[in-house]
């Protein structure tokens, strides 16, 4: 997580734990967090909706929250088409407050198998 006088950035960054699972980390803060799991169903279906519209592979399995703001867990690892359509839907979600979400997609992937 990227600080900038007190304030933290949120970034996409996409990750696989292993062969099986992928993930799209994205940094929030506390309040906007607590507010986006609130309605989790709601964004796993608009999301998955949103990537079926430009025909991508990749669906939206589950949303979980960390200590530092929300993990979507997705079928597939992601193109940067599918991350842009991400972060379009959650910079467009309007009870969240933009100010703390700044999504930052990373122009190449960083993927960490387990061997």
């Amino acid at each position: 997580m990227i600080s900038d006088s007190g304030k933290s950035k949120s970034k996409i960054n996409m990750t696989t734990k292993s062969s099986l699972r992928k993930q799209i980390i994205i940094s929030m803060g506390n309040n906007n967090k607590t507010k986006f799991i609130a309605s989790s169903s709601a964004h796993i279906t608009n999301i998955n909706s949103v990537l079926k519209n430009i025909k991508s592979n990749i669906r939206a399995d589950f949303i979980r929250m960390d200590q530092h703001g929300i993990i979507i867990m997705i079928n597939k690892i992601a193109f940067m088409s599918d991350l842009q359509m991400v972060e379009n839907y959650i910079k467009n979600v309007d009870y969240l407050d933009s100010k703390d979400i700044e999504i930052l997609c990373l122009s190449q992937f960083k993927f960490y198998l387990k061997s």
